[in-house]
């Protein structure tokens, strides 16, 4: 609702309400839409500094291998699925819950062990990004600019300086969120501009859909130099002349944080000024993660569409009057809709974690243009796949439960919303075009586009 009271500074008092005993929030308070999205300052705030809700603690120590962070999410997942529907419902972004997972260590599955990492593969990486969008979409999503940044940094050459100032920020519990795309033009067209002054530079311009801006430490942004080059930098959340506006107000992945970022004259070191790891000119490996990574968005929202239908199930739905069962748990109907729930979450994570292991092979083929090629085929698939299972799978979560389930207070529709606003960031018509190209005419998909 662009008529809600806005600020632009970071910052949200939230509309706390009691943690819910069910995955849905059965007992959750119901507050209006507009009640929902009242913005105000934080205490302090000004145009200079944008403190952090949560701000960083101590980071647990780096973890020596993968098993450990499957260890610490195992202990973690649980407490974010608690009230995860009354959040999104009451539009409460989960600022503890974004820096718990950093401190965790659970951003660093990729960074390898020479530089205190775990040294995981892509499939560690993805496999934790499903789980936790299983409990929740929108705190996944809004943590995709860190899974980028690590593998735009394994990606590209002659970045020690970058690999070691980076990875030891993010085994530090250190945020990375992304002053994103514009409005206006193609998708990707930018207008921001970065000019040289003395020895920094000047941005000016504004972004939108910069996802996970508001958790962040640090923000990422592009923008044009002076001859017209995209020029990618990143600087501290407190930088003068920032703005962060919490105005992303969307069916769904509400809690994403993705809004407005607004330079003003903003200053920029020129140790904060870096080269682009996405070129635009040939095959890369970090296009394809960065694709995946919303497949495996929507994997985990059919996973948490099938845990919502079950306990709704098992605890709140009522047989049909003409239903032979005395319990819904018995209907045959409702069994069979479960499984369907089952087998479209089941098959969406299959895919997922396929994709990326084709990605890794990629990675043991020395990165091959071949090997590449495949990776992004294989992601479109998986993408096409994942979105219908997700939408399906949340449809479906419905017709367990029948009229009662549609009850605000259950928010068993946020769903459909989150998979359906995943769904438009890329659309699967594209995808399912570039692998029919690719097969009927060995036609590879783009190197520009979202591939």
């Amino acid at each position: 609702m662009r008529n809600s009271r806005l600020v632009t500074r970071a910052g949200l008092v939230t509309l706390n309400g009691p943690e819910q005993p069910s995955p849905i929030g059965a007992e959750a308070r119901t507050v209006t839409t507009e009640a929902a999205l009242q913005i105000v300052a934080p205490a302090g705030a000004t145009k200079s500094n944008h403190p952090h809700p949560a701000p960083a603690g101590n980071a647990l120590p780096p973890a020596a291998d993968v098993a450990i962070l499957r260890q610490r999410a195992q202990a973690l997942l649980p407490r974010i699925a608690e009230g995860a529907a009354s959040r999104e419902l009451q539009r409460d972004l989960p600022y503890a819950f974004a820096r718990e997972v950093a401190n965790a260590g659970l951003l660093t599955f990729r960074i390898p062990k020479v530089y205190g990492g775990p040294g995981g593969t892509l499939r560690d990486a993805i496999r934790f990004v499903i789980e936790l969008a299983a409990v929740d979409s929108n705190l996944a999503q809004a943590l995709r600019p860190n899974f980028g940044l690590v593998e735009g940094l394994l990606a590209a050459h002659d970045n020690e300086a970058d690999r070691k100032r980076w990875f030891g920020r993010l085994l530090a519990g250190h945020i990375i969120g992304n002053g994103g795309v514009e409005r206006g033009g193609k998708q990707g067209a930018i207008q921001a501009t970065i000019v040289r002054h003395g020895d920094h530079y000047l941005v000016n311009g504004t972004k939108y859909y910069s996802t996970g801006g508001l958790y962040a430490d640090w923000v990422s942004s592009i923008a044009l130099d002076e001859a017209g080059k995209e020029t990618h930098f990143t600087v501290p959340r407190e930088r003068a002349g920032m703005e962060l506006v919490d105005d992303f107000d969307t069916i769904g992945q509400r809690l994403t944080a993705s809004g407005t970022t607004r330079f003003t004259n903003m200053r920029v070191e020129t140790d904060e000024v870096r080269g682009s790891f996405l070129p635009r000119d040939r095959r890369n490996p970090v296009s394809p993660v960065f694709q995946l990574f919303l497949a495996a968005t929507e994997a985990g929202i059919a996973r948490n569409a099938l845990n919502d239908a079950v306990w709704f199930a098992r605890n709140k739905a009522r047989p049909i009057k003409h239903s032979s069962a005395e319990r819904s748990v018995d209907d045959p109907y409702v069994q069979e809709t479960i499984g369907q729930i089952s087998a479209e979450a089941f098959a969406a994570e299959a895919a997922t974690l396929r994709a990326a292991d084709t990605i890794d092979a990629a990675w043991a083929d020395n990165l091959s243009n071949a090997s590449l090629t495949q990776a992004s085929i294989d992601v479109a698939q998986a993408q096409v796949f994942t979105v219908a299972a997700a939408l399906k799978a949340s449809e479906l979560a419905l017709d367990v439960g029948g009229a009662s389930s549609c009850d605000r207070q259950y928010n068993l529709d946020r769903h459909w919303r989150n998979a359906r606003t995943v769904a438009n960031h890329n659309p699967r018509q594209w995808k399912a075009a570039a692998v029919g190209a690719w097969l009927l005419k060995d036609e590879p998909p783009p190197t520009t586009g979202l591939f």
